[in-house]
C-alpha cells in the first residue's frame, strides 16, 4: 500500500468514527428523555467498563484478580477512582514481582 492509499484509509476511518459519534448525539436530539432512557445512559459507562474489564481479568490470571480486589476494596474505602486504580496496578505489579517471581 502506498502513502496515498494509507492516507485515504486514515481519512475514511476518521470520517466514519466522527459520523458514529456525531450521529449518536444528533439522534439523541430526537428521542424523548424518558426515565428509562435516562437510566440507560446513566449506567452505560459502567457497563462498558465491565465489558472491557472482565475478559482482561479472566485472561490476566491471579495478578489481575489481585488488582481488581485491591481496586474494589480501595474504592469502597477511599471513594477515589484514580487512586483506587493506581493501587490496583501497584498491587498487580507487586504480586507479579514477589509472588509469581517476575514480569
Amino acid at each position: 500500500m502506498n502513502t496515498g492509499n494509507a492516507l485515504l484509509v486514515i481519512a475514511a476511518m476518521t470520517l466514519v468514527t466522527y459520523a458514529t459519534r456525531a450521529g449518536g448525539i444528533w439522534f439523541m436530539g430526537f428521542m424523548p428523555m424518558t426515565a428509562r432512557v435516562e437510566a440507560f445512559l446513566r449506567y452505560l459507562a459502567g457497563s462498558v467498563l465491565v465489558a472491557l474489564l472482565v475478559p482482561a481479568v479472566v485472561r490476566g490470571g491471579s495478578a489481575a484478580f489481585v488488582a481488581v480486589g485491591v481496586s474494589l476494596a480501595a474504592m469502597f474505602l477511599i471513594r477515589r477512582s484514580l487512586l483506587s486504580m493506581a493501587l490496583g496496578v501497584l498491587a498487580a505489579a507487586l504480586f507479579r514481582a514477589f509472588v509469581e517471581g517476575g514480569p
